[in-house]
């Protein structure tokens, strides 16, 4: 398969998976803004931004460190079976 090829039937999938995109999310069957190979705009988040106190940064670490430990312990006794 030549490259071209190729290159012409992802179009079709891209176009054919746009218009099921844009049905699922409830618009018409054109995809005019999207379908011209411009991708879609994200939507922006709202409120500020979240922060993690240094309190509970830590809280994290420990979890994660007890994670790793329950890891550890069980890899070292699938190893003894």
């Amino acid at each position: 398969m030549a490259i071209s090829d190729i290159l012409a039937s992802l179009d079709r999938e891209i176009k054919l998976l746009l218009q099921a995109r844009a049905l699922l999310a409830g618009k018409s069957n054109s995809v005019a803004g999207t379908a011209a190979g411009g991708a879609a705009k994200p939507a922006k988040r709202a409120g500020k931004k979240r922060r993690l106190t240094p309190e509970g940064r830590r809280r994290i670490a420990e979890a994660v460190k007890r994670r790793w430990e329950r890891q550890r312990k069980a890899a070292a006794a699938a190893a003894k079976k």
